[in-house]
């Protein structure tokens, strides 16, 4: 087998669509693999962004800092010690930033309200987001070799050693079967993430709780139970060629989208390989023409919509690197299946319900299933429980009777007005939302923050009759 010289990975052109792809920057960093050395790490984030605290608080009593608002936790070098820290564990520390996210407590609103994120702690997550250590070649040559043989290199023609993309849990590498000469990626997990997903659980919360960086509401305990699950989840990558292999039979006879084959006999749990897929990346898509980019957001959407009422079964992360498309067709191809999990029938039956009454300006309606379903206890304060009704009833609106023929998503502020109700909500609300909610809601503000993105219009009414309001006989 022999190594292909570094390949250019896929990236967002800063021209058009036609510009050529560049490397997106990737940094070499040797990820922890023990908990030992994991814990390590966290310990030595914590004392020093202590000690980052103390002489912030000593140059904001003499006049030398220049930023006297906020947390003295989030001083600039805290944010970057915080940036470097995460980026190097990956893992536990980026999926639980995400929930957070998921939740909607950004800086919006009043940055001063105890339920408001400070804009700082937004900026690290968005930073550890979009950064990409990826292993060294030593230590990703003994992860393949500890996953598939000392003789794995036998499997493959052609080899990329740089990886084409780095992720929270692991890296993707492009390779050329020996075999049949079929173009693969072989997605390889970072060593230790599994095995200290309760241990990193664990310091994060006693971090934050530490610090004091999140806002009340957020029932932490509960958003550190999904992620726990969630990550157990996404380490697991025969399962995720289960769930590849699930979503290819439930798409098969839809060519509006494409889902890579699986090469079953090379995965474990721990490596992944599967069919590479060429289309571009989304986000280049914005370059293109209104009509592919109404097409492009109509079949997102669509798919998100059937994902929960038709299948019951749903990729629930709608980041803009998960998806491809083929720019002669408009086909969505679809790349990472890790973050998959199925509903209870029960569950979709209610929140169906809850959707379709904001669809059709049911107050009453969303209260009450909100209350059968448990996102309220309906012993809320007028205030939650008018909070609450609002923000369901502004994602109602796209899919209403008096919603144009054609909505344009590009001026929508369906979001904002969501993320606006969300430091009433967390402040006076009385219960945690249901598990099942959060992956579930990242999906569904994920499909709309996306149609947003690529400015489409389209037909939301007809896709919402077609894709949900048949399922609901009230």
């Amino acid at each position: 087998m022999r190594d292909l010289p570094p390949e250019t990975p896929i990236e967002a052109p800063t021209s058009g669509a036609d510009a050529p792809e560049t490397r997106r920057a990737l940094k070499e960093a040797r990820i922890p693999t023990t908990r030992v050395g994991r814990l390590w790490h966290y310990g030595s984030l914590a004392t020093g962004m202590g000690l980052g605290a103390l002489n912030e608080s000593f140059r904001r009593a003499t006049g030398l800092s220049q930023n006297a608002q906020g947390s003295v936790m989030l001083s600039e070098k805290n944010v970057d010690r915080l940036v470097e820290k995460l980026s190097t564990m990956r893992g536990a520390a980026l999926k639980m930033g995400q929930m957070l996210s998921i939740q909607g407590i950004q800086a919006a609103g009043d940055a001063s309200s105890p339920s408001a994120m400070p804009p700082q702690l937004e900026q690290v997550l968005l930073r550890v987001h979009d950064s990409a250590n990826y292993m060294p070649k030593r230590q990703m040559e003994k992860a393949m070799t500890d996953q598939l043989g000392a003789d794995w290199r036998e499997h493959f023609d052609q080899f990329d050693p740089i990886p084409i993309a780095a992720a929270s849990i692991g890296q993707v590498h492009a390779a050329t079967l020996k075999k049949t000469g079929q173009e693969v990626v072989i997605k390889i997990q970072y060593p230790g993430v599994a095995s200290s997903i309760d241990s990193d659980l664990s310091n994060l919360k006693a971090l934050v709780t530490f610090s004091q960086l999140l806002p009340r509401g957020l029932y932490l305990d509960n958003t550190i139970r999904v992620t726990k699950e969630e990550l157990a989840w996404e380490c697991d990558y025969l399962r995720e060629a289960g769930n590849a292999e699930r979503f290819g039979k439930l798409l098969a006879d839809d060519d509006r989208y494409k889902v890579p084959a699986v090469i079953k006999e090379l995965c474990t749990d721990r490596v992944l390989v599967c069919e590479r897929l060429h289309g571009q990346v989304l986000s280049k898509a914005i370059h293109e023409s209104q009509e592919m980019r109404n097409k492009l957001g109509e079949r997102l959407l669509r798919l998100c919509l059937r994902e929960v009422f038709g299948f019951r079964f749903m990729q629930t992360d709608p980041n803009w690197s998960n998806f491809f498309y083929d720019r002669r067709t408009g086909q969505i191809e679809l790349l990472d299946f890790g973050a998959c999990r199925a509903f209870p029938r029960e569950f979709l039956d209610l929140y169906g319900r809850i959707l379709v009454s904001a669809a059709r300006g049911d107050r009453d309606g969303v209260w009450e299933y909100s209350r059968q379903l448990g996102f309220v206890t309906g012993y809320e304060t007028d205030v939650m429980k008018q909070a609450h009704i609002n923000s369901v009833m502004v994602l109602g609106e796209p899919f209403s009777s008096d919603a144009p023929d054609h909505f344009d998503f590009s001026g929508q502020t369906i979001t904002k007005r969501v993320r606006d109700t969300i430091p009433v909500m967390l402040q006076h609300r009385l219960t945690p939302p249901p598990d099942e909610s959060y992956g579930l809601h990242k999906k569904l503000s994920g499909a709309f923050l996306l149609c947003t993105k690529l400015g489409s219009k389209f037909d939301t009414k007809t896709m919402w009759k077609q894709e949900v309001e048949t399922k609901f006989d009230f």
